[in-house]
């Protein structure tokens, strides 16, 4: 095939795999969930009279289940083309494909492809649900084409930017948190050029916004009036996610061995060309290039006559004295230059490592690279960005308004606010399964359970350590909260509640991290689990929320037809954390985080901080003890090598 071997390899393989047919029934399946939850929600609080109910039914149902979609193909399109790259990077098998006669086109597009075709899977497994929906009224076939060609689009450019920016960072967090970022500044920015007054080379905010963030193409495309406005919403995004996928694989194409390997590798590299041997017959250091010439000269010294005593004397210099002395002082100047015998003095004093060395390696050295500065800045910025949106929307006096339904009622300030705590969490899960997976792909773990190192100490060393490599992630977020507080928009008593919460929440992405990276043989699985359970706690239950709006305008009432769905997810979580360490308290903690969710959310849409706030930090707080204490008392951790089960 014209992509490359890595592609080929990749379809003929992942037929084989029980996930490759699990992952689309499991997707299918939460699809056709939530169509009859939906229908649940709608004929038990109102009555169907006519058809123009049934189609009001289908067009809110596709414009809720459209932008789902797309969130969850951007999310794992970006993190599992960047997760698929540097896997093989920290395995250090990419300098192998490198060494191969595999061109750079064919590396780049095939692990690109490759990446996105389990995906493209789950896309093509969702279109004849999404054309169920047709049959309910108030969507078309049109909607459905123009939907998925947005949400492809999309993926595609994902995928090359979480695929580009792996094939250029050298570490695996890096990659994730720079992909995550970007994501966020994609569609955060045209949101923020959406609603800039004047017209920008001629053309409005929104319709820039429209050509350029997939969200906005998104809703623009499930909208019934797509069939008129295609031509000016929906083809400029389809031609902009084209030209950046282009960009993108362009750049990693042209670039990718230069990026790779990586500076120490080059440098390691470089400095076993430049060391130094051993004459055989003094003793003496000398360069490698000078072995060719010490040798020669050697030969030239031994006698015609085939003497070895004459050879030995004169190599030596010594006078003539009995064989075995003359071995003796060979055999102690050969040891001299010996490396057990050289000695180099230090100029600068070695650094004094704490007691416990976990901790200390995470926070004195550059454990994560030195990179990490620029994913540090690149945060700054977002904060930055996100903390000007708040203050603008109250100095506008736009803050305390909101979309209201009924009873429920959203601050405007919690739009910018909302997604950017949501991705400080992320981050910091992927800084924590990360933690894990790199040791484990470095051959270190294996060499740290051997040594005197406590389970305790390993533990708390990789959980102090990731909060203190992620404080920008976490003080930022909570510096902006105060802010609200400081603006009268927040009780000191909702400040406390915030704040305590959000902590809450980031300890145990810290320890969900360190429990997958731990629990799983690959570090892509690890990735995907950890990264997974924390999109579908927020992403999920957030979900439910948003189609309880929109069908019936009230919460309170119904709770009962998604509880099946909480089931369903408290069941996956379980089977995700579990599989490895199953326990009773990991059992109880996984089915009451969704409803905890869930829980929290309501109460937080109705007002009711104080409910909210010890359910979320009760429940939480249960789930970290439940997953760490196990790892307390001895290593659980998964070691096993098996370079081909992956592929079975």
């Amino acid at each position: 095939m014209f992509i490359g071997p890595v592609f080929t390899r990749e379809a003929i393989v992942a037929p084989r795999r029980v996930r490759h047919f699990l992952t689309r029934g499991v997707y299918a399946t939460a699809l056709l969930l939530l169509i009859f939850t939906a229908w649940l929600v709608l004929t038990g609080t109102q009555r169907i009279v006519n058809v123009g109910d049934m189609a009001r039914f289908g067009a809110v149902l596709f414009q809720v289940l459209a932008p789902l979609q797309l969130a969850l193909m951007l999310f794992l399109a970006a993190i599992q083309s960047a997760s698929n790259v540097s896997v093989e990077k920290d395995r250090e098998t990419l300098i192998l494909l490198l060494m191969s006669r595999l061109s750079n086109s064919e590396l780049v597009l095939g692990k690109l492809f490759a990446s996105l075709l389990g995906l493209g899977v789950m896309l093509l497994t969702s279109l004849p649900i999404f054309m169920l929906i047709v049959l309910f009224g108030g969507t078309s076939f049109a909607q459905v084409g123009w939907t998925f060609l947005v949400t492809a689009a999309a993926v595609l450019a994902a995928g090359s930017l979480g695929c580009t920016i792996a094939f250029w960072r050298e570490k695996t967090f890096q990659a994730l948190a720079l992909v995550a970022l970007l994501l966020v500044f994609w569609i955060g920015l045209f949101e923020g050029v959406a609603i800039v007054p004047t017209k920008i080379a001629g053309y409005t905010g929104a319709q820039l916004a429209t050509a350029a963030s997939p969200f906005r193409a998104i809703l623009a495309a499930s909208h019934p009036t797509v069939t008129e406005t295609w031509p000016s919403e929906v083809v400029p995004f389809l031609i902009v996610a084209m030209v950046v996928s282009v960009l993108l694989c362009g750049t990693a194409i042209l670039r990718v061995r230069r990026w790779n390997p990586n500076r120490d590798v080059r440098q390691s590299q470089s400095a076993g060309e430049q060391s130094n041997g051993i004459d055989v017959f003094t003793g003496s250091v000398i360069g490698v290039e000078d072995e060719t010439v010490a040798a020669q000269s050697g030969l030239q010294k031994a006698s015609p006559s085939g003497d070895s005593t004459t050879a030995l004397s004169d190599r030596t210099g010594d006078a003539p004295a009995t064989l075995g002395q003359r071995a003796v002082a060979d055999g102690e100047r050969f040891r001299s230059g010996h490396v057990d015998d050289r000695t180099r003095s230090v100029g600068t004093s070695s650094r004094r490592v704490w007691d416990n060395p976990i901790l200390w390696r995470e926070v004195c050295t550059w454990a994560y690279g030195k990179k990490i500065l620029f994913i540090r800045a690149a945060y700054w910025l977002l904060s930055a960005i996100v903390f000007m949106a708040v203050y603008t929307l109250i100095a506008n006096g736009v803050s305390t308004h909101g979309s209201a339904g009924g009873t429920i009622v959203i601050p405007a300030y919690a739009k910018p606010l909302a997604p950017f705590l949501f991705v400080s969490i992320v981050m910091v899960n992927a800084l924590a399964v990360t933690a894990i997976t790199t040791e484990r792909d470095g051959r270190a773990l294996d060499l740290l359970m051997v040594t005197d190192l406590s389970p305790k100490e390993f533990l708390f060393g990789k959980l102090f350590g990731v909060m203190t490599i992620a404080a920008d992630m976490i003080v930022l977020p909570l510096l902006i909260v105060g802010y609200l507080w400081f603006s009268n928009l927040i009780s000191l008593e909702n400040l406390f509640y915030l704040s305590v919460g959000f902590l809450s929440v980031n300890v145990f992405g810290i320890v969900l991290g360190i429990h997958c990276g731990m629990s799983y043989n690959f570090s892509r699985q690890a990735i995907s689990v950890s990264l997974g359970t924390v999109f579908f706690l927020f992403l999920g239950v957030v979900t439910s929320m948003v189609m309880m709006v929109s069908f019936t305008g009230s919460v309170e009432a119904q709770f009962g037809p998604f509880l099946a769905c909480l089931v369903g997810g408290a069941i996956g979580i379980y089977v995700a954390l579990g599989w490895n360490s199953p326990s009773s308290a990991l059992a109880l903690a996984s089915a009451a985080l969704p409803l905890a969710m869930f829980y929290s959310i309501t109460s937080l849409l109705m007002g009711n901080y104080l409910s909210a706030f010890i359910v979320m930090t009760g429940v939480y707080s249960y789930a970290t003890v439940a997953i760490i204490l196990p790892r307390l008392t001895e290593f659980l951790v998964s070691t096993r090598r098996l370079k081909t089960a992956e592929d079975d």
